[in-house]
């Protein structure tokens, strides 16, 4: 089984793992000793977590870019978390119906939440980007969302499910109260048409920023603007999101002009 993930994500031979023939293989220092102590597991195949640690920046215009960045590991690591919070929903919840579970469900896994996992466990401290890039892009949540998933697959092909199962609880689970978290009213979009509605400004508009990615894991930026001004940005996987989370930044800023001028 971990033979065939290996091979799938084009990582494999007789001897380990090495880079896909005809790639140009980038050296990445990274300190995985301490890397280890982060992620709370051992690690035997270090070339495949120097893999999900290295972003696409760093191999712009390479046409095998795909191959050497952690993209291919964060498609299989989105799909693992997914499985792992769902089937903890599963059993966490047993009266709940598929809809609450599923709410619940991207309210853990969404980007910016585990943009915050990733900030938690200083994992950005091992990301490899390009120097190009600046420092708001290079801790942006698009970035440590990735990698963290990618890290994810990572542990699950070197360790096993349980070794991934044990960093999920210990990173996305443990701490977070989930009764809580079910409870919070996060349609951002009503709230902010609610707030401006009341003190007669105009009703929200969206725009797409920027889109980007492979087709199986796009990346929306989408800004929100309030009477001709911009509020807020929000960065996530589906623009629906993106929308939610700029909506939650424009409504914070909005309120906190409000509360600074009464």
């Amino acid at each position: 089984m971990i033979d065939w993930l290996l091979k799938l994500i084009g990582r494999h031979d007789e001897s380990g793992l090495h880079a896909p023939p005809g790639t140009a293989q980038k050296k990445v220092e990274v300190d995985l000793a301490a890397l280890s102590e982060v992620i709370g597991c051992p690690i035997e195949k270090e070339e495949l977590f120097l893999l999900a640690l290295q972003h696409r920046s760093l191999l712009r215009g390479l046409p095998d870019a795909h191959l050497q960045s952690n993209e291919r590991l964060e498609y299989l690591g989105d799909a693992v978390l997914g499985f792992l919070v769902a089937e903890h929903l599963f059993q966490q919840y047993p009266n709940r119906d598929e809809g609450f579970l599923t709410r619940l469900r991207a309210k853990l896994v969404n980007g910016r939440a585990l943009a915050q996992r990733a900030r938690e466990i200083n994992l950005g401290h091992f990301v490899q980007v390009s120097d190009s890039l600046s420092d708001d892009q290079k801790n942006g949540n698009s970035i440590l969302a990735d990698a963290f998933e990618a890290i994810i697959g990572a542990i699950y092909i070197d360790q096993g499910i349980e070794a991934t199962r044990l960093f999920v609880t210990n990173t996305v689970l443990t701490y977070i109260d989930l009764d809580k978290l079910a409870r919070v009213k996060d349609n951002h979009k009503s709230m902010l048409l609610e707030f401006v509605q009341a003190r007669s400004q105009k009703q929200p508009e969206y725009e797409v920023v920027s889109e980007s990615g492979p087709s199986h894991d796009k990346r929306f930026v989408v800004a929100v603007i309030v009477d001709g001004q911009e509020f807020g940005r929000g960065e996530d996987r589906s623009k629906k999101s993106a929308e939610q989370i700029a909506a939650q930044y424009a409504l914070e800023r909005l309120q906190k002009e409000e509360q600074q001028t009464s």
